[in-house]
């Protein structure tokens, strides 16, 4: 048996269009730019996921610097508010601008699990299909929230997780 001559050997070597769909694990390993659509996609995703963390960092910071300010119903701040004033002055905080009740945010946002739910988040409060109440995710099943007349606003634990559901604004 003879070695192939190099006319058989460059037959049966990839060709560059060959190569480029061949391995393109390689190609993502050396440190380039995946080129296929799927990998191209879960890089967007994948950067839109971090700038979301960031976004929702901010909205929780905003909502945790109106620490100690008084509840007043109707409020949006920055002296006073209530709970869908103070997620509507955090939320502008990353330049999204939130409808103003509890319940019309509610409506605005897509519906997430628990489990799923990140920082800068909202979490309502729901009674039949309508939300009485919002909050600003903080993590850890902790809210920024204005709770009643006569309180302040303060960082709490859900004290009713059953209770609550989960929305996201945005990614």
């Amino acid at each position: 048996m003879e070695a192939p001559t190099p006319a058989h050997a460059a037959t049966a070597a990839p060709t560059p269009a060959h190569a480029a769909t061949a391995a393109p694990a390689a190609t993502h390993q050396a440190g380039a730019v995946a080129s296929s659509p799927a990998a191209r996609a879960a890089a967007v995703r994948a950067a839109a996921i971090r700038i979301a963390r960031v976004r929702g960092a901010r909205i929780v910071a905003a909502a945790g610097a109106q620490h100690g300010k008084p509840y007043r119903r109707g409020a949006q701040g920055p002296v006073a508010f209530d709970c869908s004033g103070l997620s509507s002055y955090a939320y502008r905080a990353v330049n999204i601008h939130l409808p103003r009740t509890a319940d019309q945010q509610y409506r605005t946002a897509r519906r997430i699990s628990s489990g799923a739910a990140r920082a800068g988040d909202l979490v309502f409060w729901v009674s039949g299909k309508h939300a009485y109440h919002v909050a600003v995710y903080a993590g850890a099943g902790r809210v920024w929230h204005a709770p009643k007349p006569g309180d302040r606003i303060r960082l709490a634990k859900i004290w009713s997780p059953k209770e609550v559901r989960f929305g996201r604004i945005g990614v």
